[in-house]
């Protein structure tokens, strides 16, 4: 097998695409967002052989899907090829902690967070479970 496979996103990329894609949701990414998708790449497991310059890269290619008519479904769709059903709650755990870093929820961030449990297939009650410990963890 050749390294031009159909697989240019390792299950990392499609985590971290998808929290920028939360964080850029509502066309205001802000620090504390960035600084919780820092935080994140740079602690979890998930992450330990990430190569962290490969955040630019996901970065710019969350930017010019959100500029195509259907960037959002081209950017599900590579989630979907790429990122393994057993990282699917980790997903959405870390999406919703990007949405709720800020203290505030935007009716866009809300809307792709509904995106991502649809696209992920998430049952309804696990990610009410995922969504009141990211509510739980950034209460001031």
């Amino acid at each position: 097998m050749t390294q031009s496979a159909p697989h240019p996103l390792s299950p990392q990329d499609c985590l971290v695409a998808l929290m920028i894609a939360v964080s850029a949701s509502d066309e205001d990414i802000r620090t504390v967002e960035l600084m919780k998708i820092q935080t994140a790449v740079n602690n979890l497991p998930v992450f330990a052989s990430y190569d962290i310059d490969r955040m630019n890269t996901m970065a710019q290619t969350v930017f010019d899907l959100f500029e195509q008519v259907d960037g959002l479904d081209a950017l599900f769709g590579l989630i979907r090829e790429n990122l393994p059903e057993r990282l699917f709650e980790t997903a959405y755990a870390l999406s919703c902690d990007v949405a709720a870093a800020d203290g505030t929820l935007q009716e866009s961030e809300l809307r792709i967070l509904e995106e991502i449990r649809y696209e992920l297939n998430l049952d309804r009650l696990h990610a009410a479970a995922i969504e009141r410990g990211a509510r739980a963890r950034h209460i001031t």
